[in-house]
């Protein structure tokens, strides 16, 4: 706990995972840090993150995975951090992790291992906490910051926000960056939930809710990508891994096409579907290697095709090979910011400097982690970009 008044060289908003890396960073530079946080504990984020196991960085990082108006900013932050940094810092104190597909690494054991890392860095750093208190106001008089808050009025020569975005509003999640961004006349990119389940219409729902709970391997095309990765059918709509990835690039009244095949390509299933014909068995029974048999059942009944294909014509097999590989579904909107892991947009990142990420229209203002416009896809991305963009960020609060 600090003092109700105080004065210290850097002041960071938020006690979130960018947060976290850049107070310790600047730390260990010899700056006075003190964090403020409006929570009552550190990282809530990371402690409910990776179903509590926390995703904490990727093994293959790289700019195509994030999203962001400038797809350039993002490469001096990740190439002078990059995951293999953050791996050989868990590593130093011992955490035990694991590899899942796609590169991601776990927390073997829990989240909160990771939290401690983290907080023993910050404390080997000198770093002092302020939480539970909420932000009154922000100034800049005299050369300096001055917040006032309900914990008392504080002041540092150097102000950077951590605050995050509006995703995971139950674990306090505001805007209150967008506001200090507006109050020094910072651009702001519309936001909207990213890394969200999406929902579908009460006809939808009615003819697929029967399926809620199932999961079913698919490649989802939108927009150029594909996505080959776990869907979760849900009581509104469709979830998991796949759907995810898929929301931070769906626009409202477009479609998504999924494979549900995610294997095979349409000329292969036409060609499996004309064996299927020539030798008399039946289509659902193959279907059956592929898929759970509820979503068979469920699935041809919502669709015209005939389950013995002795008298299809090529012409038929061909669309019913089109339907399975390129099923095309318009969602309704997306499950919103209560569901959603990240925020898409945020403060503009032209107005900052990717080397440093202090504001160029305002002296010593820095903006790092969610609350700027980068969002990463899932799989450790986006913590990756708070420990790389806190780094960086904090090697320049000592310049």
């Amino acid at each position: 706990m600090v003092s109700n008044s105080a004065h210290y060289d850097v002041i960071i908003l938020g006690a979130g995972a960018s947060g976290l890396m850049c107070s310790a960073t600047a730390g260990y530079q010899g700056q006075k840090v003190l964090v403020l946080d409006h929570a009552p504990k550190a990282a809530a984020k990371i402690r409910i993150s990776g179903g509590g196991k926390c995703n904490f960085t990727n093994l293959n990082v790289a700019p195509e995975h994030f999203i962001c108006q400038n797809p350039h900013f993002v490469k001096s932050a990740l190439s002078r951090y990059p995951s293999s940094a953050f791996i050989e810092l868990i590593e130093r104190h011992e955490l035990a992790y694991e590899i899942r597909r796609g590169g991601k690494f776990f927390c073997e054991q829990r989240a909160s291992d990771l939290i401690q890392i983290l907080h023993t860095e910050c404390d080997w750093a000198g770093v002092e906490f302020q939480l539970n208190t909420a932000i009154e106001s922000v100034e800049f008089k005299n050369n300096q910051y001055v917040i006032s808050s309900t914990q008392g009025i504080f002041s540092a020569y150097k102000l950077v926000i951590a605050t995050g975005a509006l995703s995971f509003p139950k674990l306090k999640a505001t805007g209150i960056g967008y506001e200090i961004a507006k109050q020094f006349g910072l651009n702001i990119i519309p936001t909207s939930p990213g890394l969200v389940p999406l929902t579908f219409s009460d006809k939808w729902q009615t003819r697929f809710s029967a399926l809620s709970g199932l999961s079913l391997e698919v490649a989802i095309h939108i927009k150029g990508r594909v996505f080959k990765e776990a869907m979760l059918f849900t009581h509104k709509g469709l979830s998991g891994p796949a759907i995810l990835q898929a929301s931070n690039y769906w626009t409202r009244g477009e479609p998504i096409a999924l494979n549900t095949l995610s294997e095979m390509t349409e000329e292969q299933v036409f060609e499996a579907l004309l064996s299927l014909k020539q030798s008399g068995k039946s289509l659902p029974k193959w279907l059956n290697q592929f898929w759970p048999k509820r979503f068979t059942q469920v699935w041809l009944e919502a669709f015209p095709i005939e389950t013995v294909l002795s008298n299809i014509s090529h012409e038929t097999l061909q669309q019913y090979a089109k339907l399975l590989t390129h099923w095309v579904l318009f969602p309704a909107n997306t499950a919103g910011y209560d569901k959603a892991e990240v925020t898409l947009g945020g403060v503009d990142t032209d107005e900052f400097s990717s080397k440093t990420f202090e504001a160029k229209k305002q002296k010593n203002l820095f903006f790092i982690g969610e609350v700027l416009d980068v969002t990463g896809q899932l799989g450790g991305f986006n913590f990756q970009w708070a420990w790389a963009s806190g780094v960086a960020c904090g090697v320049a609060l000592t310049e």
